[in-house]
């Protein structure tokens, strides 16, 4: 098949959306397809083709809302020019999806559109993109979803868009099946039945850091340790020694004989962390499905996470952690309840063996249903169906 994959951010730059449409694509590739991705500039991209995939980017930014700076036009002449068969929209709100929406009849090709949760569905500002959503996705010819009740998934189903299909995300199994890379225990000098809280994640200021610090300091952790992985935390680490609003944490840190470490690491040392980590941490408060989760289960560790985005659906789905509880406010983020994600983190480290119990569920969830090589083969059978059909 000649593929097009339209996502915002490519290789050589990182985060989930770019992870997943790397592992759809280069998996596309090996198998004998042919996949182009269109995505923006990227000063350090020094080449045309990653790992087979060809890249056309583009000197375009922003979105539908914010505005799409520089001129979009020589990437729609591009889509039509392309001759693909299939052409893949990877998520709203940002420029290669929403540059393209008011063009799909001038668009050839059989097209599908995957949401990733719409962010932006309860602001005020996104108010007249959401009354013209139910069109554009009607003109697609599948919406794939990531979650079975979603705000995107039920945004659907009230609008009566029924060419809809589930596709979750997963974990690859290059990176987990391997034997770990390196002892970080040893490294980061804790003790061998030292209790090592992992949480994975760019400090952005909505994916739970703080949240995460709260919890563990308030638990019943004994001389347990969390670690902070992800782009930014150096910024957390200096905010948390040093700014006037966390001297009470920092205070009971300082008395609770516990640790608590901030890491920028390359990713074959965070992989390494997340296997070997006790439990994973995550009380974010906006997701949509969120890729770190079906890599604790990869990993083998249980996770508590909040009820951001589907975690709910992924803890039930496979058996691999629990979630906390969180209401949701009307921007639909989610909000902890320290207390009782306290009282739940020190329950579970307490209890060692359901932890072990819990993360060889999720590994086996893993395994059978969540590698990027079964996901792949999923979307590849829905794209060859649309073919297939008249």
């Amino acid at each position: 098949m000649r593929i097009a994959h339209c996502v915002e951010s490519y290789l050589p730059a990182i985060g989930g959306m770019v992870e997943v449409v790397r592992q759809l694509s280069e998996r596309m590739v090996r198998v004998g397809h042919e996949v182009t991705v269109y995505t923006s500039r990227h000063a350090e991209r020094k080449s045309d083709r990653i790992n087979g995939v060809r890249i056309r980017d583009f000197a375009i930014d922003g979105n539908a809302v914010r505005g799409i700076t520089g001129d979009p036009q020589p990437y729609i002449d591009a889509l039509i020019a392309g001759d693909h068969e299939v052409i893949v929209f990877f998520a709203a709100h940002q420029w290669t999806t929403d540059a393209a929406f008011p063009q799909l009849s001038r668009i050839p090709g059989k097209k599908v559109f995957v949401p990733t949760g719409f962010s932006g569905l309860h602001a005020p500002a996104w108010k007249n993109y959401f009354e013209q959503m139910p069109a554009w996705m009607a003109a697609m010819d599948l919406n794939v979803f990531h979650s079975e009740g979603y705000q995107d998934v039920r945004f659907a189903k009230a609008k009566g868009i029924t060419q809809s299909m589930l596709i979750p995300n997963g974990a690859a199994e290059e990176e987990f099946e391997s034997p770990a890379p390196n002892d970080l225990r040893a490294t980061l000098r804790l003790r061998a039945q030292q209790p090592l809280i992992l949480h994975v994640g760019s400090y952005t200021g909505i994916k739970g850091h703080k949240e995460a610090l709260h919890i563990f300091l308030k638990a019943s952790t004994g001389e347990a340790a969390l670690l902070f992985v992800g782009n930014g935390v150096n910024r957390l680490q200096h905010y948390f020694r040093t700014h006037w609003r966390y001297w009470l944490l920092r205070l009971r840190y300082l008395i609770s004989g516990k640790l608590v470490l901030f890491r920028e690491f390359d990713r074959p040392t965070t992989v390494a962390a997340m296997r070997q980590a006790d439990l994973f941490l995550f009380p974010s408060q906006v997701e949509c499905s969120p890729i770190v989760l079906f890599e604790s289960m990869a990993s083998g560790v249980p996770f508590l996470a909040s009820r951001a985005g589907n975690a709910e659906e992924i803890a039930r789905w496979s058996g691999g952690g629990w979630t906390i509880e969180s209401p949701r406010d009307d921007r639909d983020l989610v909000n902890i309840d320290i207390s009782k994600a306290a009282s739940e983190l020190g329950r579970l480290l307490a209890d060692r063996e359901l932890l072990k119990r819990t993360g060889a569920a999720g590994r086996t969830a893993w395994r059978e249903h969540f590698t990027w090589r079964t996901i792949a083969a999923r979307y590849l059978a829905a794209y060859q169906q649309l073919l297939d059909r008249p």
